[in-house]
């Protein structure tokens, strides 16, 4: 589905954001390992979710999670734990590009029977469920926390264990959101001096999901693209446990505060400051809101240089590469400094007709690139139904707020 978007002059809208995919998926793997008198409530209703649901209740000796990431750490985990169960754990042709080599090195020092099918370090894998030991571990933090946060899961059900982490580590707060899902349900963990402590066994209590702070990133550029807008965001805490929260911070620098009351937040632009300051931003603990803000950096015409970018190269695409691709067709010319840094400083290339954005199957970049239709009119977004795997209503919020979607042929 390849949609044209047509934006309107104003925004007057609340909109109802979808609960976390984050704090859902590591809730349903717990709620597994519990048994079935544990609950996850308002879990998000997403696609990723749904791969993850349905993996965790199938009983076939193949499970394909296309391109869900999270699904395939936690699973090649959970799985590991499931004595007397045998089964091949595989994805789309970009997911046996992503490595798994640090969890399954992880794993096996604890007794699992993992063997890679094709190649080293890559999906798909031959799992034999076994019984697992809890040790002291080492792990490298600087390549994806969700090999940390599925090792993490599983310590309480084979009997404790600790995870000493080395090296730099990227996306840690996605380490304390599994820290704090799990103390919700009833684990012990605590975390101190880069060390991360977990003991035995569950309580078993539910959990209850919060609205989705990553999703909230598009919205806050859409704020800062037309700033005379009213725009409340339903569900979304100040206390929230979500790293991607960071956003209030964000929206601070460009002047935009965030209102919270009972409901939810509103954003106030009545302070937004239009001026062409350059702006430093480190992504290494937010690694989702990366692309939304350096399209809404090079939309407002604020030269950046962006750091903590490079665990974004083994995301559903090679963000990194895409981001620069796509921004090009809107006449930005992106600079990739390092594997870990990106900039802007304001170098345009001239550019004809309304661009067509390629999502390269993310639903990051085509709901980062959504908002660009304030300054290009009639923006044309391919493949638009990617969104569906973290935010299937994303295309109709748009339309309640006064977007005009014309689906082309």
């Amino acid at each position: 589905m390849d949609l044209r978007l047509l934006a309107p002059q104003r925004v007057n809208a609340s909109i109802a954001l979808p609960t976390s995919k984050s704090i859902t998926n590591r809730a349903l793997v717990i709620a597994a390992l519990c048994g079935d008198e544990v609950q996850v409530l308002r879990p998000a209703l997403c696609e990723d979710s749904a791969v993850l649901v349905d993996a965790l209740n199938s009983g076939h000796d193949i499970i394909n999670v296309g391109a869900a990431g999270t699904a395939m750490r936690f699973l090649c985990a959970f799985f590991a734990t499931r004595e007397g169960r045998e089964l091949t754990l595989d994805g789309n042709n970009r997911m046996r590009q992503r490595p798994i080599g640090i969890l399954v090195d992880a794993l096996r020092k604890m007794g699992a029977d993992i063997t890679y099918l094709r190649d080293e370090g890559y999906p798909p894998l031959r799992i034999k469920g076994a019984k697992l030991q809890g040790t002291a571990l080492e792990m490298d933090g600087g390549v994806s926390s969700q090999f940390i946060s599925a090792v993490m899961m599983i310590l309480p059900a084979i009997g404790g264990g600790s995870i000493r982490l080395i090296g730099d580590i990227v996306s840690e707060p996605y380490i304390h959101l599994t820290t704090s899902v799990m103390q919700q349900m009833g684990a012990q963990v605590a975390i101190e001096g880069g060390i991360i402590t977990v003991k035995s066994g569950f309580d078993g209590n539910d959990c209850l999901v919060e609205a989705d702070w990553s999703a909230a990133a598009p919205w806050y550029a859409l704020a800062a693209l037309l700033p005379q807008s009213s725009l409340r965001l339903d569900g979304l805490t100040f206390d929230s446990i979500q790293g991607d929260a960071l956003l209030v911070e964000l929206g601070e620098r460009l002047g935009i505060a965030s209102r919270f009351d009972a409901q939810g937040v509103a954003l106030d632009t009545s302070g937004f400051i239009d001026c062409c300051c350059s702006s430093f931003a480190d992504m290494i603990g937010t690694p989702d809101l990366a692309l939304s803000w350096a399209v809404l950096l090079c939309l407002l015409e604020r030269s950046f240089r962006m750091t903590g970018v490079r665990t974004l190269r083994f995301k559903e695409s090679d963000r990194v590469e895409a981001l620069r691709k796509e921004l090009l067709k809107l006449g930005y010319v992106l600079k990739i400094e390092s594997e870990d840094a990106i900039s802007w400083y304001g170098e345009r290339v001239d550019i004809s007709g309304s661009p067509v954005i390629d999502t390269h199957d993310d639903h990051r970049l085509a709901m980062a690139f959504a908002p660009a239709a304030v300054r290009f009119p009639g923006l044309v977004i391919r493949h638009a139904e990617v969104v569906g795997k973290s935010y299937p209503n994303y295309w109709r919020h748009l339309e309640q707020c006064g977007f005009t979607l014309t689906e082309l042929a």
